[in-house]
């Protein structure tokens, strides 16, 4: 038997959301604002796409990249520019439209280093198959680099860095000049990059038009001084 229906402000007594859920909440009544669409609207939109691969809301098309028992992941666009991509936990995705609790915490605008830096993820939230990543992290080791024939049947050099936040590890492939552009200890930003698993483990990938760069370099103090 269902619940009865809470009509009041705000969340129903009883529901509990994480921290993380609460981020995501504001995130996608962000995204809502921004776009001037209805939040019941877009999140059935994000059911639908959970169900059928994709739909439409308004100027957004929704794509389900990927669905498991735990979480699905959802990529959103606005004719060829991507809005955003996350994942979304099961059990949020099984609520009657969260949303509205949340739209009244926003301003329906923000201030633009606060929108772009919206837009990074952390390590703990990558999920394999995910695209367009923007991740600010740094370097613990990098290791020795190997000759390898590409699939073109190229010779490059590759090796693996090891990078971190906060939340945990990933390992980011490095070829040719990116090996000697990075060392352990650099707070590096990663920009379109891609996850995959490679014998494993999760990478995160530099796609073709992704950046990477250093953000600050580990001060290096001669021997001696």
């Amino acid at each position: 038997m269902r619940n009865k229906a809470w009509t009041a402000r705000g969340r129903p007594p009883g529901r509990h959301h994480s921290y993380a859920d609460i981020r995501l909440l504001e995130y996608l009544a962000k995204i809502s604002i921004k776009h001037g669409v209805d939040p019941d609207k877009f999140f059935n939109g994000l059911h639908d796409a959970s169900q059928h691969q994709e739909s439409t809301c308004g100027k957004l098309s929704i794509a389900c990249r990927m669905r498991t028992r735990d979480y699905a992941i959802f990529l959103i666009t606005r004719g060829q520019k991507v809005v955003a991509q996350f994942p979304m936990p099961e059990h949020i995705l099984a609520e009657t439209n969260p949303l509205r609790g949340f739209m009244h915490r926003l301003p329906s605008t923000r201030n633009s280093a606060q929108e772009a830096e919206s837009n990074h993820y952390q390590i703990k939230d990558l999920r394999a198959g995910m695209r367009q990543i923007k991740i600010k992290t740094r370097v613990l080791e990098v290791s020795q680099p190997r000759l390898v024939t590409t699939r073109f049947g190229f010779y490059a050099n590759v090796a693996n860095a090891l990078i971190t936040d906060e939340t945990g590890t990933i390992q980011l492939p490095l070829w040719n000049r990116q090996i000697h552009e990075i060392s352990a200890g650099d707070l590096i930003k990663v920009e379109n990059a891609n996850v995959v698993v490679f014998r494993g483990a999760r990478q995160l990938r530099v796609s073709r038009s992704g950046k990477l760069s250093v953000i600050k370099k580990l001060a290096c103090t001669p021997e001696g001084l």
